[in-house]
């Protein structure tokens, strides 16, 4: 395995400091941390988030190196990748769509996989290769695979994980469909957001295989880590969601160009006006907010807008997927919030009713949430499987 020069930075010890003490990285993944360093699997030129600016920022290794590896060392998300690869030059690009996630994230992902010596891998979403890398040095590369649909993307992380001494097999081919020629799998961990899991990725999994993936729904970008266990029958895996994530979507799953003119082409006034008690301080809780996450489980094929705040008011639109209904809360400092609808879908009667079920359960976070993965679909519920949220239906 290659040694690499800059292991030792004080920026890369505090970053590990930082993931112990927050509980991110366990004590079993600390050796795989100190040998593969994140800045050995990235390229020259890197968009990292920068909290202070509240963007992405390009920075170069040849032009600014400490910069770069202060960005390789931090815990923040770094796009490697904008517009599919069509992108050019170096400033950000319009969607970002390949990237290195933060090292929290990947390490408490890493724990949820819950690997054991021996167990065979199967990984969707190669992206720069650092997480195969990690778990290829504590599982052995001859157990890892892992698949990545972008060529570019997956040439450019099998040249860096056979520079770096873990030959990883990287297969450029659609993850969803996953690997069956190195199945079963002891375990599946996907690094792409998800809105629908496929069979096929339980069939290729050993009985009591574990399948970690972030999943979501339309109704916002946010996701939630599923942990599914597979059935001894092989028919189905079902398990709870850990905690909220945000990763960039599987290409084939993203969410569908909602064009507003063609749900609303004239006035909002062309829809039925009603009133709502439901505040804006009640219903919008924020980026990772579990009440949204419950209404995406109960109201499916939905997507939410929400507006500026403009003049103590606050829009919030919503657009069906299914066909052109549509609804549009204008929440208010004062007084009740108006709503306007149509379609053959009553959107916001739909949202209003699974917000007031959430809080009705008690205000559940997203571990109180599970999913069901079987022939017929997904199915998502409350506590126990035979305790379906309420609208829904297999995706």
């Amino acid at each position: 395995m290659t040694t690499n020069a800059h292991q030792g930075r004080p920026s890369r010890t505090e970053l590990g400091r930082v993931l112990m003490s927050g509980g991110a990285l366990s004590s079993d993944w600390a050796p795989s941390y100190a040998a593969v360093p994140r800045a050995s699997f990235l390229p020259d030129l890197i968009w990292p988030w920068d909290m202070e600016a509240g963007s992405s920022v390009a920075v170069s290794r040849e032009d600014d190196p400490e910069a770069w590896f202060g960005y390789a060392d931090a815990d923040v998300p770094i796009v490697t990748q904008w517009d599919d690869g069509r992108h050019t030059g170096t400033e950000p690009g319009t969607v970002s769509t390949s990237s290195a996630s933060m090292p929290s994230v990947v390490f408490r992902m890493l724990n949820d996989l819950g690997v054991k010596p021996g167990n065979r891998i199967l990984e969707i979403g190669t992206g720069t290769g650092w997480n195969a890398a990690l778990l290829a040095h504590r599982l052995r590369p001859e157990n890892v695979t892992t698949v990545e649909l972008d060529p570019v993307v997956a040439a450019a992380a099998r040249t860096a994980l056979n520079a770096f001494g873990l030959s990883v097999q990287v297969i450029n081919r659609d993850g969803l469909k996953g690997y069956p020629e190195g199945a079963p799998y002891d375990r599946i961990i996907v690094t792409c957001g998800l809105r629908s899991i496929p069979f096929t990725w339980v069939e290729q999994c050993r009985p009591g295989a574990v399948i970690v993936a972030p999943w979501g729904t339309h109704y916002g970008n946010g996701d939630a880590v599923a942990r599914l266990i597979v059935a001894e029958d092989g028919r189905s895996a079902s398990g709870h969601f850990v905690g909220p994530v945000e990763f960039m979507k599987a290409r084939t799953q993203r969410q569908p160009e909602v064009r507003h003119a063609e749900y609303v082409p004239d006035s909002v006034a062309d829809g039925d006006e009603t009133a709502s008690t439901v505040t804006e301080e009640q219903f919008l809780g924020g980026r990772f907010s579990p009440q949204d996450f419950a209404v995406g489980l109960c109201v499916r094929d939905c997507v939410q807008a929400i507006g500026a705040r403009e003049d103590g008011t606050r829009a919030v639109w919503f657009y069906g997927l299914s066909d052109r209904s549509w609804a549009c809360a204008q929440f208010r400092d004062t007084g009740t919030t108006r709503v306007w609808q149509s379609g053959p879908r009553r959107l916001w009667d739909d949202v209003q009713a699974a917000f007031t079920w959430w809080a009705e359960q008690g205000r559940p976070g997203f571990d109180r949430f599970g999913l069901t993965v079987d022939t017929a679909g997904e199915h998502a519920w409350l506590d126990e499987p035979d305790n379906p949220v309420p609208g829904d239906a297999a995706a």
